[in-house]
């Protein structure tokens, strides 16, 4: 008897990472079998992103994409996108079942066919999957199913099908590098952002739970791992007893023989004088800090309710840069936000030339639905909106390439990664710099590397081309 295949396609932040490898390894349990390709799949899971809306037209076309060249496989769209318009999804021609977050770690038991009746106690409004007509994955055609309810009722994180051998973990990269997600969910209300709607309240792993996962990641062979949240910072607020994410560190440090430890986003309240200490005190943590800007205009920040100032911001930044010259400090960026004036974007420009970034992620404002700033009618001309992205897209181009310049010639460690060419193997540094070793050698192992010049990161020509077209404009 066939074995019922699968493939999983994920989009989004590294919460989602981690979310799409733990239902890998929960389908392998159930004993379905990885394909490499969702046109040989039976059952193809997609683990969406609603951040943006590019991001919902993105899973809509990958829907269409794959029905096309594999009409018989079953979709299931999952994730945020689904949690926040399962009606919408459902819709398009091919999905079999819409599965919200509320439900996600349900869908081993829906395609292996042993889908457990889920509780119906507590505030929430969960569907059991004994009220719904197929009671698990039908392979046969028919209309999308939808499985979700209120993210809202989840109290507790559930922790992911454990793993035992390097083999069980996800693509080459994830072996190398895996996404431990130890917090979910968001307390705070920014005014653009959809996704505490869509993950629910802030939940943490116990401290017990993340030391059991580190043990069985490095038992599996694991080197780094990637400590991930929503709300990384905010980790253990809602356990009782109390918690915090550094005593946790610390306990990894103690406890385990973890090699390198890395963290993903920290908002910048979080990045405490405390914080950096304990990352400046230990070679087991990777120096690098990506903490969400989102404006340099403090009229933008507090009409996004973010929780600080600029002027507080760029204290956490000059601290990290005193303690760890050689850290990599990355920020996330939000252009055309409702009411952002040429002033508002000066001032964020320049905060950021200002700042010692090693590198920026920029976003276009993107109105999502449910959040406040989807009812503010001050919106950004989207050209303007094109051109300010560009700029910024520019000068963080610029960051990265002046901190490569600075540390050419410095030796480090590096361990390398899945990616590999004629005569040379990719790896990243503890401070998130790809580098290039020489030979092909296998992801997972570490290497000293002294950094050179590479002039294809110098892009100086059309940073300036930018930033000579806006002033132009600003001064038209």
């Amino acid at each position: 008897m066939k074995m019922t295949t699968f493939s999983i396609e994920n989009f989004g932040c590294r919460a989602t990472d981690a979310d799409a490898a733990a239902l890998r390894r929960g389908m392998l349990a159930k004993g379905l079998a990885l394909s490499a390709d969702h046109s040989a799949a039976d059952v193809v899971v997609l683990n969406t992103c609603t951040v943006t809306a590019a991001a919902d037209s993105q899973a809509r076309e990958a829907v269409r994409k794959i029905h096309r060249a594999n009409p018989s496989a079953r979709i299931i769209v999952t994730g945020c996108y689904a949690q926040r318009a399962p009606e919408e999804l459902a819709a398009i021609e091919g999905v079999a079942w819409v599965v919200g977050n509320s439900h996600q770690t349900e869908i081993p038991g829906l395609v292996g066919g042993f889908a457990p009746a889920l509780a119906t106690t507590g505030p929430g409004n969960f569907m059991p999957l004994e009220n719904l007509n197929d009671g698990v994955m039908s392979l046969a055609q028919g209309p999308a199913k939808i499985l979700t309810g209120d993210i809202f009722a989840r109290e507790i994180l559930p922790l992911a099908q454990p793993t035992h051998s390097l083999a069980s973990l996800p693509a080459a990269d994830d072996r190398t590098r895996p996404i431990l997600k130890i917090q979910d969910g968001c307390n705070n209300r920014c005014a653009y952002c959809v996704i505490p709607f869509v993950r629910g309240r802030s939940r943490s792993l116990s401290p017990d739970d993340v030391i059991r996962e580190v043990h069985h990641l490095v038992s599996a062979g694991v080197k780094e791992i990637v400590l991930s949240g929503i709300n990384l910072g905010s980790y253990g607020r809602d356990l009782a007893p109390k918690a915090k994410l550094s005593t946790v560190v610390r306990r990894i440090l103690n406890e385990t023989s973890l090699e390198q430890l890395r963290f993903s986003s920290i908002e910048p309240q979080d990045v405490t004088e405390e914080f950096i200490a304990l990352v400046a005190s230990s070679p087991r943590i990777a120096p690098h800090f990506h903490v969400p800007l989102q404006s340099g205009s403090d009229s933008i920040l507090r009409a996004m309710h973010r929780w600080y100032r600029a002027a507080h911001y760029a204290e956490r930044i000059q601290i990290i840069r005193r303690i760890l010259p050689h850290a990599a400090i990355g920020a996330d960026v939000i252009v055309g936000f409702p009411g952002e004036t040429d002033e508002d974007f000066r001032a964020t420009f320049e905060f950021i030339e200002r700042l010692p970034f090693t590198y920026l992620h920029v976003f276009s404002f993107s109105s999502r639905p449910g959040t406040k700033a989807a009812s503010l009618d001050t919106s950004v001309p989207p050209q303007i909106i094109r051109d300010r992205a560009r700029a910024l897209r520019a000068l963080g181009q610029q960051k990265a390439a002046n901190f490569r310049s600075a540390m050419v010639g410095r030796s480090m460690n590096a361990l390398t990664l899945a990616r590999s060419g004629e005569g040379w193997t990719e790896a990243l540094t503890g401070n998130y710099l790809k580098v290039r070793v020489s030979g092909r050698h296998p992801a997972n192992e570490w290497h000293e590397v002294q950094l050179t010049e590479d002039p294809q990161e110098i892009v100086a020509s059309i940073f300036y081309e930018v930033v000579a077209t806006l002033a132009a404009r600003a001064h038209a």
